[in-house]
């Protein structure tokens, strides 16, 4: 007498069998059931259909550079890197680009374009430019850009910051640059899109595709790799500001934006989600536009910059939220990425292909202190 058991894998047997004669015998059976059938079935369904993040719906096959070949599109983006280092930070800066170099643009030879509130040694100049064959360019940042107003009151400005290095707030004692004023700079008035790269970051995967081609194909106005939630203690005032310039120029909020990723109630209140812009890939158009534009000004009016610590990752994330639509905001999955303490780890096939060293087990994705999550609930 047969068990249970092995009547079920009997059936089972029996069903496998029958398929594989069908597929053999009938050529539609087979090619509808084939795993690469099945594939594609699935991308073709995450192209068209919205309820998956957009990350999850594979690059085009014509976009990618495999590593066995030599020739690469000529089609470029009207791009570039930017860096924003002083001097002292040269080592870690070498080994920042190099990481760049090596894992991505060797084969595309986008330009570099380096910021500096003091102007460039030039050991500093030649050490960085022996990396590449790109271009290269050095500016220093205008006075205006760099200092704060001479409105602020400079002594409730310095308690402030002094209270925050006090407290252990992070960067308490520093005034934020990038949330305004980089992309005001003389030299990226020349190009559309930027990918921001700091000192002493770690790429950890090779790239076969130039991502900026994907921002500009798929008209994507910021990616990043990273998000979590901000430090409250630097930005006390920030939502009512938001807020209040919500409520007086509704009209300037792009419609399906990604509200939902920054706040759980509709805007009454803020999450403290943001994307971590020590990485981020963008598009200056978002930032040159009339409503963040008008945005960062009525921020920079309230001094919160200077007597909290408002810094450039809550106000870009704010602002990408809010001034782009949510499926223009890219999340670049395949990108491994550390800016100390946490990193994003490709997974699954990704890992593989990118050849990452990584350790796939150490990913910040879904981390409690990670927003990942909140952006991949604003495609289901």
């Amino acid at each position: 007498m047969m068990t249970p058991m092995r009547y079920v894998v009997l059936v089972l047997v029996i069903i496998i069998s029958l398929h594989y004669i069908v597929s053999f015998s009938n050529e539609n059976y087979g090619r509808a059931t084939s795993l690469s059938h099945i594939k594609q079935s699935i991308g073709n369904q995450l192209k068209v259909g919205d309820t998956m993040p957009p990350y999850k719906v594979p690059i085009p096959e014509e976009y990618y550079n495999h590593p066995n070949t030599t020739s690469h599109t000529s089609r470029r983006a009207n791009a570039t890197f930017v860096i924003l280092a002083r001097n002292g930070d040269l080592n870690g800066v070498v080994s920042s680009m190099k990481q760049v170099e090596d894992r991505l643009n060797k084969k595309y030879h986008y330009p570099y374009v380096f910021l500096n509130e003091q102007p460039f040694e030039e050991n500093f100049k030649k050490r960085v430019s022996e990396l590449t064959d790109s271009k290269v360019e050095f500016g220093l940042i205008p006075h205006d850009h760099w200092y704060q107003p001479e409105w602020i009151d400079e002594a409730r400005a310095t308690e402030s910051r002094e209270k925050m290095v006090k407290d252990n707030v992070i960067y308490g004692g520093s005034v934020p640059f990038n949330s305004g004023f980089f992309y005001r700079h003389e030299l990226l008035k020349k190009y559309q899109y930027y990918w921001r790269v700091e000192p002493d970051v770690k790429f950890f995967c090779d790239l076969n595709y130039d991502p900026f081609l994907i921002m500009q194909d798929q008209n994507k106005m910021y990616g990043f790799t990273i998000s979590l939630y901000e430090y409250e203690a630097t930005i006390p005032t920030l939502w009512k500001a938001t807020r209040e310039f919500i409520n007086a120029n509704p009209g300037l909020l792009a419609s399906d934006n990604a509200m939902a990723f920054l706040s759980d109630d509709g805007g009454e209140t803020y999450n403290r989600c943001h994307f971590w812009s020590n990485f981020e890939i963008g598009n200056l158009d978002l930032w040159r536009g009339e409503a963040y534009g008008k945005y960062f000004d009525f921020l920079d009016e309230k001094g919160g910059f200077y007597y909290e610590r408002w810094g450039d990752a809550p106000v870009h994330s704010i602002g990408a939220a809010l001034f782009a639509k949510k499926d223009q905001i890219h999340f670049f999955n395949d990108i491994g990425y550390r800016h100390e303490p946490f990193q994003h780890c490709p997974q699954g096939d990704s890992h593989k292909q990118g050849k990452c060293w990584c350790d796939s087990a150490q990913n910040f994705d879904y981390e409690w202190y990670s927003c990942l999550n909140r952006y991949d609930k604003l495609f289901a």
